[in-house]
């Protein structure tokens, strides 16, 4: 019988012919990753543990990006922890303030996650480099603390769901509308624990920001991980910026699947995940008149260069509502310069948009745009639960970048159509 992407990869880690799901495996990590918020909990469980050196100071990144720069004493205490660590183990990848992007923009940016690779992050978006044809999941930091100390990890390996994608992309939908979209197919426990395989012909013609978007989101219907072919977009994307050989990985033809689904997106519309769910979904179309308070453009599902030129496209000579607060966030000092090159930076100052350094910031409530009571926010960021980004009777809908521009100019959530 034939193996998924997923089990190959796993298999291959864990020395082993074959795998099957919901076998116990040890396998090897070929790159480990921790933030401000996670890496000092997993400090602690590396010392704990005895650990006086992480396995491999290459393969492990730290990147100070939900909290900085510092917004406050404590958060200033966990950044120091975390330099200090990195400093005294000679961590490579660790990025602070100045060149920090959003973990999960800026670790394939730079080359260090590779199709065929096994990441394991201390952040439960790690399934994010799904996109490139890896196995990464997320895990709690004292899992990952015993992975910086010995460079493997136990896994349960998961069965697979096939979801196939058939049509073209009409205008205004996006990869965040996909996968919004199949999280209100599935429910937020649909793939509870399971593999998400994404693919058809739609799939293969999305940009790498969409597959991106799409496996970021995997965990949101309660995936295992998220994960994509490898195609000549993939190696577009990945050969000029690979650091290390890697290995590609295909499905069987004869591969077994828990599920297969298709779905017929030609006529899809632009989505908007309601609160408190992201799989209470509706069409924009459906919504009625909700008025807005805030709108957040960035985060690691939609802050990358492609998700800032939709929202400029959308933004350009027109201007932010009267009493609504526009925020937009680069998830990495390259998209930040490459924007501001390219003039997308200027779009959004003359829109009345405020721009931010690259951060996570309000997605989990933390800074650069905490709400307050009874405030809405339309936001391209992955969760909307009760106080997710900010006082608990607050309200978040989840957007595309195209219709969270849109809602900053009219006031109210808007299909983009109704502003171009």
């Amino acid at each position: 019988m034939g193996m998924t992407m997923t089990e190959k990869i796993l298999a291959a880690h864990a020395g082993l012919e074959q795998v099957k799901p919901g076998q116990l495996i040890k396998a090897k990590v070929d790159m480990a990753l921790a933030n401000d918020i996670t890496a000092p909990l997993a400090i602690k469980a590396f010392k704990a543990a005895d650990g006086k050196k992480v396995f491999d100071k290459e393969r492990i990144a730290l990147v100070l990006d939900h909290f900085t720069p510092n917004k406050d004493i404590p958060s200033a205490i966990q950044c120091q922890e975390v330099r200090l660590f990195a400093r005294q183990q000679e961590i490579v990848h660790f990025y602070d303030v100045g060149e920090v992007g959003i973990e999960h923009v800026i670790l394939p940016e730079k080359g260090l996650v590779l199709p065929g690779d096994i990441v394991i992050g201390a952040d439960s978006h790690t399934c994010t480099y799904g996109a490139l044809g890896a196995f990464s999941t997320g895990v709690g930091s004292t899992d990952l603390g015993a992975v910086m100390l010995t460079g493997e990890i136990w896994l349960k390996v998961p069965p697979s769901i096939k979801l196939i994608y058939k049509g073209t992309l009409p205008k205004w939908v996006t990869g965040k509308d996909l996968i919004l979209y199949t999280i209100g197919d599935l429910s937020v426990e649909g793939a509870l624990y399971k593999s998400m395989e994404f693919c058809g012909e739609a799939i293969r013609t999305l940009s790498m920001e969409g597959r991106f978007t799409m496996a970021n989101m995997a965990i949101e219907a309660g995936a295992k991980n998220g994960i994509f072919a490898v195609d000549e977009k993939t190696l577009d994307y990945v050969k000029p910026r690979a650091q290390r050989p890697y290995q590609i990985y295909e499905s069987d033809s004869d591969a077994e699947y828990l599920l297969i689904k298709e779905y017929d997106i030609t006529h899809l519309e632009p989505v908007v995940a309601l609160p408190h769910s992201p799989d209470n979904i509706k069409a924009v179309s459906e919504i009625g008149e909700i008025k807005i308070d805030q709108v957040v453009i960035g985060s690691c599902t939609n802050g990358r260069l492609e998700d800032l030129k939709m929202a400029a496209a959308v933004l350009k000579n027109q201007k932010v509502a009267k009493g609504v607060r526009c925020i937009v966030i680069p998830g990495s000092q390259q998209v930040y310069l490459e924007a501001l090159k390219q003039g997308l930076i200027e779009i959004f100052i003359e829109a009345g948009a405020a721009v931010s350094t690259p951060t996570c910031g309000p997605c989990l409530g933390g800074h650069m745009g905490v709400l307050a009571p009874k405030e809405r926010a339309v936001s391209t960021t992955n969760r909307n639960f009760i106080g997710r980004m900010g006082h608990p009777e607050s309200e978040v809908y989840l957007a595309s970048p195209y219709v969270a521009a849109a809602s900053a100019i009219t006031g109210k959530i808007s299909h983009p159509e109704e502003v171009c």
